[in-house]
């Protein structure tokens, strides 16, 4: 290191490995001179050896946006973060503590109280954006890397009856019926649904690989056909885009078009992800083993796997028995339910409704402005 005055100011110039660096130190003083020039020795060695640079007293807000522009934001995270952002915008990370934590839920139930999961899902992105600083170098340690999330009640989950289904195929027009029973027949999630493609489709083995899945477990499984949904894809089979649409475009969304048919039908209140549990249900109450029913449906829940799980390989054939088992427990459910007026379950493309409601014409319009 050395310092070189040219007219009235110091200059310095620090070599690493061999190359000389040069920066003004902006004043004439030599001591603050000397001061500056070992900030700038420091600075390039930790450069150097790619030390992390500490930024603790950066606020939230900035780390967030840091956070989102290097594509870390998944919809989930960005929906959480509308919440955690008007609470955490404007703190330093120094002061993300527990006690904040508390403020937070509090904070959280003022309007109205939550579950303890809905504030935990909150938290844990909280936590995973605190752990990304990490890696980042922004902080040395998460501050919330042992914090304790609050206990979860068990929450019930319905499963639609054949009756109830009946009912709500009824009272669905055609586009969310090939939805619905898609959904009972694989259990696969809503995104997976909508983001089929007939080219993923291999009619010639009766087999759907999924190829957008939400979790790593989802991407690329196998799910056999069953009779019923084999004949529906078959029907309205072609040789590319999207499976599932409303007057030629892809469905991006079906919420106003699920409520209303759940209105219409007048069977309790279901979500349409609880069609996933219901098939896993089905499955089960046919005899499908956890291992198989979780291969098919992807499931990605790490409590709900044993140690022995790592080294279970389910392969095609059992893939294939469990659909068996699953098609003749609902053609067994179905003869019990039959009667002589029963509505049809069948699904038959291209047919209208006699007339058409103003409900109807809403659901029409909130698929053409997704698509648009």
């Amino acid at each position: 290191m050395s310092l070189f005055k040219r007219g009235s100011i110091w200059h310095a110039y620090v070599w690493i490995d061999g190359v000389r660096h040069h920066k003004s130190t902006g004043t004439s003083n030599r001591r603050q001179a000397e001061t500056i020039q070992r900030q700038f020795h420091n600075e390039l060695n930790e450069r150097r050896h790619r030390l992390p640079q500490l930024k603790p007293e950066m606020t939230f807000g900035e780390l967030t946006a840091h956070f989102i522009a290097a594509g870390m934001g998944k919809p989930h995270s960005l929906d959480r973060l509308t919440h955690l952002l008007p609470f955490f915008s404007e703190m330093p990370l120094l002061d993300i503590n527990t006690s904040a934590i508390r403020k937070y839920r509090q904070e959280r139930n003022k309007q109205r109280t939550l579950s303890a999961a809905t504030v935990n899902r909150d938290l844990s992105v909280l936590r995973r954006v605190l752990y990304w600083a990490v890696e980042e170098g922004y902080l040395a340690a998460n501050p919330l890397g042992r914090l304790r999330m609050e206990r979860e009640r068990r929450t019930k989950r319905p499963v639609l009856s054949l009756r109830e289904e009946q009912l709500l195929f009824a009272a669905s027009p055609v586009h969310l019926q090939q939805i619905i029973l898609c959904a009972l027949h694989t259990g696969m999630r809503r995104g997976e649904i909508l983001s089929q493609r007939w080219e993923d489709i291999d009619f010639d083995n009766r087999i759907l690989h999924v190829s957008h899945s939400k979790t790593p477990e989802g991407e690329a499984r196998e799910i056999p056909l069953t009779s019923r949904l084999y004949e529906l894809l078959k029907a309205n089979r072609h040789h590319r885009g999207p499976v599932f649409t409303y007057e030629g475009d892809a469905i991006k969304v079906f919420k106003t078009t699920w409520a209303s048919s759940l209105r219409r039908s007048g069977i309790r209140h279901f979500r349409f992800h609880d069609l996933r549990h219901t098939a896993n249900t089905r499955m089960m109450l046919a005899g499908v083993l956890q291992e198989v029913r979780r291969e098919i449906i992807g499931h990605s829940s790490q409590r709900s796997r044993d140690i022995n799980d790592r080294y279970v390989q389910i392969e095609l054939p059992e893939k294939r028995e469990a659909i068996r088992k699953l098609e003749v427990w609902l053609d067994s459910q179905t003869l019990l339910l039959q009667t002589g007026d029963a509505a049809p379950l069948l699904l038959k493309s291209g047919v209208e409704t006699t007339t058409t409601t103003k409900e109807q014409s809403d659901e029409g319009n909130e698929h053409r402005t997704t698509a648009a």
